[in-house]
């Protein structure tokens, strides 16, 4: 193989032949959608057969592109003059293109062309010949790369499946598994998607690795789960929960009710928690619940002190809501909370004014943090950064954070293997079968019911001439 070829193929990431063998078809000509030249339709892909007639190698009017023109009728391949020295003038063969149009007439652009024994309805070297005729799909069509043709791929695949390599595939789906669902075997599956011999086998193929790939992300997320379940955690104490709750205006829904005792349980425990909470309403109270329970208990069974929350949203503009929403929450109970975000620090209560926040430096806050002064700290992915040191940090909660790696978790986990509770907030509907397979790692809560008095959520969309009128809207 020339170093052209290697580049190309460099291009589209083949290196070995399991990538090629794992480079899969974009789609497969259709011999049962043969058309006759006359009933070709401009913008459609079409196969056509017949013979090859009046070949040339020429030059485009304008561009000077190098050109082969043939007739089946009518086929052009633009910029591969080389065609018209290895097709034949009176060769059948089987075209496959893009139907296109010009002042002249309908022409098949850059087909990809395979050379055939006689008609479309005698094709005894294709690969889905049954006996009675040519029916359903025929060669697999690759993406291309400048340097790489589909044909290429196709020949260069052909002849792995013919030296028998994958006799020597293990496959890592265990049987019982494949059986259970009904897949084929990595080494069908592989045949089949490059050379099915009818529908069916290439979407059996591609169901057994669309299985695969969601197989491989759960057992990812397992292993992380298993691996983080064996460190200690703190046990929260939630005697006092139920009368801070009673604080709120509105009492708890089932679900939120649910979700409450659930999340509480799990922290009792010395395991660290894993968890999502979904939904939209009721799971601000779910999180002020798991908080308060937290900052209540005193850290190593001390008669002081407090365990931390550290709150992460995706932007400063929630972290500062929520600064202030927490300082409503617990300001009777005359607990520090601090904001830290790339902008700036602040601290509530103030020496001044012990009704407000102050604006503090980051040396000082991140000393407070770091002597447990600050139970409660909130802010952006600047609260996992190296300089940010907690004492006792019991309960991590990550806002909207669509994926909180395990490195990232693992960053949190003290030197003494004592890691805090997780808890995994969003309020994107994710299919629950979705959820348990991007978030396999986690335990899934489900807020779904809407708390009696709530009004119901409004979405329009507005237009650019109704800006200003939204704006006045929002105002009022």
């Amino acid at each position: 193989m020339d170093e052209s070829t290697k580049k190309a193929l460099a291009r589209l990431g083949l290196f070995s032949v399991a990538d090629l063998l794992f480079y899969f078809p974009v789609r497969y000509s259709d011999i049962s959608q043969v058309k006759k030249i006359t009933d070709l339709v401009a913008g459609e892909t079409n196969t056509v057969f017949g013979k090859v007639s009046g070949l040339k190698s020429k030059k485009a009017w304008k561009s000077k592109i190098p050109m082969t023109e043939g007739y089946i009728e009518d086929i052009i391949w633009f910029n591969q003059a080389y065609l018209a020295k290895m097709l034949k003038n009176g060769e059948v063969v089987k075209m496959t293109g893009r139907v296109t149009e010009s002042k002249s007439g309908v022409y098949l652009a850059n087909p990809e062309f395979e050379r055939t024994a006689g008609s479309a309805i005698d094709v005894h070297d294709s690969l889905f010949d049954t006996g009675g005729g040519a029916t359903g799909l025929s060669y697999p069509v690759y993406h291309e790369s400048r340097g790489v043709t589909s044909r290429f791929i196709y020949h260069a695949i052909e002849k792995i499946l013919k030296d028998k390599t994958l006799d020597e595939v293990e496959d890592y789906i265990p049987k019982e598994i494949l059986n259970k669902y009904n897949l084929p075997s990595i080494g069908t599956a592989l045949v089949w998607i490059h050379r099915p011999r009818k529908e069916s086998d290439a979407l059996a193929a591609r169901k057994r690795f669309a299985f695969e790939e969601v197989f491989v992300i759960q057992l990812g997320r397992q292993m992380d789960k298993h691996e983080y379940s064996k460190y200690k955690s703190f046990k929260i104490n939630d005697s006092d929960v139920a009368e801070f709750l009673g604080r709120f205006p509105f009492r708890p829904t089932e679900s939120q009710t649910k979700s409450i005792e659930t999340i509480l349980s799990d922290m009792k425990r010395n395991q660290p928690m894993s968890r999502l909470l979904e939904g939209d309403v009721g799971s601000g109270k779910t999180l002020v619940a798991a908080a308060f329970a937290t900052v209540s208990t005193r850290p190593n069974n001390q008669s002081f002190g407090n365990l931390q929350v550290a709150y992460m949203t995706p932007t400063e503009i929630l972290a500062t809501q929520q600064f202030e929403s927490f300082i409503k929450y617990f300001e009777h109970l005359g607990l520090n909370v601090g904001l830290l975000t790339g902008s700036g620090c602040r601290k509530f209560p103030s020496k001044i004014n012990p009704k407000s926040w102050t604006d503090i430096s980051r040396a000082q806050l991140l000393k407070w943090v770091a002597n447990g002064e600050i139970p409660i700290l909130i802010g952006t992915h600047a609260l996992i950064q190296k300089t940010v040191k907690f004492k006792n940090l019991a309960l991590v909660v990550i806002d909207e954070q669509h994926r909180f790696g395990t490195a990232q978790r693992r960053k949190l986990v003290r030197k003494d293997n004592v890691a805090p509770h997780l808890l995994s907030m969003t309020a994107t509907p994710i299919p629950r079968t979705l959820a348990l397979t991007i978030y396999g790692d986690l335990d899934l809560s489900l807020l779904s019911e809407m708390p009696s008095g709530r009004k119901p959520i409004i979405t329009e969309i507005v237009t650019p001439d109704k800006r200003e009128d939204t704006y006045e809207k929002i105002k009022s």
